[in-house]
């Protein structure tokens, strides 16, 4: 059996969802939440094997539940089911540790497909989603650092060097506060270095901003 739990705050969408999933016979519907809050609390998460879920929920978002349900239960497929199709909302999905982007507009047929898909080891979007992942992929350039930065971690080297704060840097790269100070500490400890500023003196040094 497939187990799926359910995240939207919209009651009819959560029904409709739920009524159309129910009708497979190898698909079960453990519980439906209307905010990430509630999913967190359950049992169900440690559980499931999919999860759907919506962006914009009250309180904590769609994109950063997606972040706190992946460290729950690391093999939860995530599937984003949103009416939001903006490349922060999109990127920051798949960052955070999404696996499949659908638009509200998909039909249960689809909605079932899609997770069949994701099950499959597929990666479920509606099209206009997909065509801006792979428009991403083309305007993408390979970077490489020197001492085994990650492409990540230059990225936030980069911001630190320009003085942002770690809140400004959280929200261009679509992670957390704590998401941000956990790469930074990454980054001071394989250029050995103990401040913002000795890590901006060091990349420099290196050359690894200078590449970017």
């Amino acid at each position: 059996m497939i187990k799926i739990t359910i995240i939207e705050d919209n009651i009819f969408a959560r029904t409709a969802w739920e009524t159309a999933l129910s009708s497979e016979e190898d698909f079960v519907v453990l519980e439906l939440f209307s905010s990430c809050e509630e999913a967190i609390e359950s049992e169900s998460i440690k559980k499931c094997d999919v999860i759907l879920l919506d962006i914009g929920l009250p309180g904590i978002s769609g994109i950063e539940g997606a972040e706190i349900f992946s460290s729950i239960n690391t093999n939860a497929l995530i599937i984003m089911i949103s009416i939001q199709d903006d490349d922060k909302s999109i990127f920051g999905s798949l960052q955070a540790g999404a696996i499949g982007y659908l638009h509200k507009s998909v039909s249960p047929e689809e909605l079932i497909d899609s997770i069949r898909l994701a099950v499959k080891g597929g990666s479920p979007m509606t099209p206009q989603i997909a065509r801006k992942v792979l428009k991403s992929f083309h305007k993408f350039k390979p970077r490489y650092t020197e001492d085994n930065l990650t492409e990540k971690e230059t990225t936030i080297l980069t911001l630190l060097s320009e003085g942002k704060s770690y809140k400004k840097i959280a929200e261009e790269i679509f992670l957390s506060v704590d998401g941000v100070k956990y790469h930074i500490r990454s980054i001071y400890e394989k250029l050995h270095v103990h401040s913002r500023a000795e890590a901006v003196n060091k990349g420099q040094k290196l050359r690894i901003l200078s590449k970017l």
